[in-house]
């Protein structure tokens, strides 16, 4: 029994890939209490409870993070929060700064201080592989993020609220995923890749589900758990959606890397490592008795996780299999 058994869950961002697939695997698998959705776009909370129909365990409130009022009417009696609201896209972040710092970090301050204050007991932000040693605005602002979340749990102070982060790489079908695009142009005959080096970590969407699940079972207060999970080319996917067309180098866009790194060697010293995953400490040690860290194995000296020096790989069938998981 997971501890989101009988739980009031709020979602932020409740209406986006993660969001909806996990509220049909909450429903379907975890007996929550209710589960609530706060989103700011109506139009995609209608489509939504069209598709999954009428059931009383649901709560749909329009808001958005910026605004801290609405948090708090919304996290009333919530027992968890999963925090999977932000400003995504990394040229619109680019052109936006002020917004994407409004929604990423300003947002996150909020939900922190919301979850105190209606005395949430755990809260989890999802993050992304970007956040790990950043060059783009949107990695840095969830990499302010993340250091919000972890620090929130010395913010709640003599509270019961706890806080931790989940970073993940690409997922599989979601929106922001670069197979879909590849599936759009096939029929062309033709797929742009920015690079053929490129590596990149590859989870689906019930993978991710199951992780942040897990996560809330795991959790002392300040981690940063990270999956073990796959590497795949970006040759090696466009053969799995497209194997006849040919391929364009078009060359690395602004703000993007070659490799994406989840841990990056200086964290590597405050990381360990379990069977499926790993575990970034936080700096400060009043969380060293947590039990997470004193059963993990601290990774070697010089270690990161980036996905070209995985010891794990897709292969073109694999990718192919994937690609299809129902979500």
């Amino acid at each position: 029994m997971t501890f989101l058994h009988n739980k009031s869950i709020l979602i932020t961002g409740g209406t986006g890939s993660f969001g909806k697939s996990f509220i049909k695997h909450a429903l379907a698998h975890l007996e929550p209490k209710r589960i609530a959705v706060l989103s700011r776009d109506e139009l995609k909370q209608y489509e939504f409870r069209n598709e999954i129909g009428d059931d009383p365990r649901m709560r749909w409130f329009i808001g958005d993070v910026r605004d801290r009022d609405r948090l708090d009417r919304a996290f009333s009696g919530v027992d968890v929060v999963i925090h999977a609201a932000a400003m995504k896209q990394v040229d619109t972040a680019e052109y936006n700064p002020f917004e994407c710092i409004a929604t990423n970090v300003m947002g996150a301050e909020n939900v922190i201080n919301a979850a105190i204050d209606a005395g949430v007991e755990r809260v989890v932000a999802l993050s992304t592989d970007k956040a790990s040693s950043p060059i783009n605005l949107y990695g840095a602002s969830k990499l302010c993020s993340d250091k919000l979340f972890v620090a929130g749990n010395n913010y709640a102070g003599h509270t019961s609220t706890r806080f931790a982060v989940v970073r993940y790489g690409n997922v599989m079908g979601s929106r922001g995923s670069v197979l879909p695009v590849f599936q759009r142009l096939a029929a062309t005959g033709k797929i742009p890749i920015t690079d053929d080096r490129m590596t990149r970590f590859w989870i689906t969407l019930p993978q991710a589900i199951q992780f942040v699940v897990d996560a809330f079972d795991r959790m002392y207060g300040g981690e940063i758990f990270v999956p073990r999970i796959p590497s795949a080319t970006i040759l090696d996917l466009a053969k799995a959606v497209a194997p006849d067309a040919s391929l364009e180098i078009i060359g690395i866009r602004p703000g993007e890397k070659l490799h994406e790194e989840m841990i990056s060697e200086n964290d590597a010293r405050r990381t360990y490592v379990f069977d499926d995953h790993y575990v970034i400490a936080p700096m400060l040690e009043s969380w060293s008795e947590s039990p997470v860290f004193n059963s993990g194995k601290l990774v070697k000296e010089g270690f990161s996780y980036s996905s070209n020096t995985n010891d794990q790989w897709l292969n073109v069938d694999q990718i192919r299999e994937l690609a299809n998981t129902p979500t």
